[in-house]
């Protein structure tokens, strides 16, 4: 059995909104919806795991109820930071399950059905899987203690997005360690076991939503 376990712990500080930014609507409809929705299309089969803080849940459930909204899924509470939360969703899935799990981003509502598929299709085979896209921008290496930098070769970088997928055993090793600062994502963790991470073409409209011009940039793409 594949999982899906889908982390929405945002406050919308950035967003300055008082309403946390996965709650907040595109296109008529609340952000983690949509992304909920993309993974539910991907997959009827998959089960989905959605962390939330705990004191969110109450209006997650007023929100399906007003939106009639019914795909299946699962809560978790949601830790104090990102590692936390991924591993309280991973903590519901069986420890003896087959299979390969997703941690998914609650504000990327734009990942396609065909990036869903490379990752889980690559971490069936090669018990990792992460997207990632090139990287358009100049980019600067900036020393912290003198401030001199120099420009380094763009093409040897790559942006990261999720869904980052793993075998469940794996992903299940990975979580049991103490949380770390070079924690950055989930693949950072399990990387840390020494297992390389697989990388495949993700999609550039996979945007996290967490600023206002990305809520605009999200209501153009929820039109089309």
């Amino acid at each position: 059995m594949d999982y899906a376990i889908i982390v929405a712990g945002g406050k919308g500080l950035r967003m300055g909104s008082d309403l946390p930014k996965q709650f907040l609507p595109v296109g008529g409809m609340p952000i983690l919806m949509r992304t909920i929705a993309r993974f539910y299309q991907y997959s009827h089969d998959l089960r989905i795991i959605v962390v939330l803080p705990k004191d969110q849940q109450d209006y997650w459930r007023t929100l399906c109820r007003d939106h009639h909204f019914d795909i299946p899924h699962t809560l978790a509470d949601g830790g104090a930071s990102r590692f936390q939360s991924s591993r309280n969703g991973l903590a519901l899935v069986p420890d003896d399950e087959d299979g390969v799990v997703a941690f998914h981003d609650g504000v990327r509502p734009f990942v396609s059905e065909e990036v869903i598929g490379r990752c889980f299709d690559m971490a069936h085979e090669e018990y990792t899987a992460v997207p990632v896209i090139p990287v358009t921008d100049t980019l600067r290496h900036v020393d912290d203690r003198t401030g001199n930098s120099y420009t380094v070769n763009r093409k040897l970088f790559r942006a990261v997005q999720t869904p980052q997928v793993f075998d469940i055993s794996l992903a299940k090793q990975a979580f049991n360690q103490p949380e770390r600062d070079a924690f950055t994502d989930d693949a950072s963790v399990v990387e840390s076991l020494g297992v390389k991470v697989n990388t495949v073409e993700g999609n550039r409209e996979n945007i996290k939503i967490t600023t206002p011009f990305d809520l605009k940039v999200g209501e153009v793409l929820a039109q089309e």
